[in-house]
């Protein structure tokens, strides 16, 4: 390589470090206060404790039935392979 090619690239290499250092400083944002008291109304994580317990068991039932479909087609796979 010769001694331009490498400065361009090096260049480069400063260059999309300083976006990102500065994109990090930039974005960055303070954390909320402390409640003022434990229980209060005000001041509450983003989301505003929403129930996830729907959600959760409809993933658990879908994880289930997926895991339970690749169970069945690796044990009729298996049964195809040894011939049994």
């Amino acid at each position: 390589m010769n001694l331009k090619t490498n400065l361009k690239s090096c260049l480069l290499s400063l260059i999309l470090l300083g976006f990102i250092a500065f994109s990090i400083t930039t974005v960055a944002q303070a954390p909320p206060p402390p409640p003022v008291e434990k229980g209060s109304a005000t001041n509450k994580a983003p989301g505003g404790g929403a129930p996830i317990d729907g959600g959760l068991y409809g993933a658990l039932v879908l994880v289930a039935c997926f895991g339970a479909w690749k169970w069945v087609h690796g044990v009729q796979r298996e049964k195809q392979v040894t011939g049994r």
